[in-house]
């Protein structure tokens, strides 16, 4: 068995089955791919994928067995090439980080800033996505750690330290009747109101917890976009009344718009830091989440994200 044929294997189960696909990535032909695949599958007695004619219609129970270890084998052999590297090349590498559109563009700038100071060398990559998506991929091993809003996939794989608090906000236009409201906004006032609003909330937990059982009507999401900037664009635009991250009002280019404190009527949130507890990461992957929780020490960090999944990962 070789390493060539358990990628060629893997690189065709993440193509949705596609051998052209896997070949174009892998810069090689479809046939070496075919090839290799049937001498895996000879030496380990088996067929790996269930066949209708020359087209791969799906993975066998074996196949998918062979998909997880696959995937554990060559994270290690990154990890091996990460040990190596941490001690060869010590300030340049890549880093990989996925993170929602509101921590990209309103809270990780002066993060990002500062570790390309310290790291000019490194080559760092900023993924923004929804919170069910950047879980899934630190799950999944396409990036090295990620900053999000939510605890959106439960994965034994996946290690998380609660980090700042965020509070939601509803954004009118500054004509608004509720721009001058004296009081705070009541859950009454939302009710039935149409929405502009992240894509995750439109159907998760977080309205839930402000209407469920209380007989009002639940506000009906008008328009659904992960970019606070889309929101208020569309409030702009009187779509709907905006529900986002305060973090993301801006008072000075948001000033035709009015920011209404909505956090009173919702659960606390917290942005966390994930990885998974199998990855290797460099030293400057502790050293940009060190930038991102200050109060805390590498070792602590480590404390955190890797002691017993049953403690308290909160500070």
């Amino acid at each position: 068995m070789k390493l060539q044929q358990l990628r060629y294997f893997l690189e065709v189960s993440r193509r949705n089955l596609n051998i052209s696909e896997a070949a174009e990535v892998l810069f090689t032909s479809q046939p070496g791919i075919s090839k290799q695949i049937k001498l895996l599958e000879d030496e380990l007695g088996v067929s790996l994928f269930v066949r209708h004619g020359k087209r791969i219609v799906s993975l066998t129970p074996p196949g998918q067995a062979v998909v997880e270890i696959a995937e554990r084998i060559f994270r290690d052999v990154q990890n091996i090439r990460n040990v190596g590297t941490e001690f060869a090349e010590q300030d340049s590498g890549r880093l990989t980080v996925a993170t929602t559109h509101t921590q990209a563009r309103y809270v990780l700038p002066q993060v990002v800033t500062a570790f390309l100071r310290r790291y000019p060398k490194v080559k760092l990559s900023l993924i923004p996505a929804a919170p069910m998506t950047i879980d899934q991929m630190v799950a999944d091993g396409r990036v090295d750690l990620a900053v999000n809003s939510e605890v959106a996939l439960l994965d034994a794989n996946l290690r998380r330290i609660t980090a700042h608090p965020w509070h939601r906000c509803v954004l009118v236009p500054r004509g608004h009747t509720w721009a001058e409201m004296a009081r705070p906004l009541v859950r009454e006032d939302l009710a039935g109101v149409p929405l502009v609003t992240y894509a995750d909330v439109a159907d998760d937990s977080a309205l839930q917890q402000v209407f469920a059982g209380t007989g009002l009507p639940w506000p009906e999401t008008a328009l659904a976009s992960a970019d606070p900037d889309i929101i208020k664009t569309y409030v702009r635009a009187g779509i709907g009344v905006g529900l986002l991250a305060d973090v993301a009002y801006d008072a000075e280019a948001d000033a035709d718009l009015v920011c209404l404190p909505a956090g009173h009527m919702f659960y606390p949130a917290f942005t966390h830091i994930v990885v998974r507890q199998d990855t290797y990461l460099r030293g400057y992957a502790f050293e940009f989440m060190q930038l991102y929780l200050p109060q805390l020490s590498r070792e602590q960090i480590e404390q955190r994200l890797y002691r017993p999944i049953s403690e308290d990962f909160s500070i």
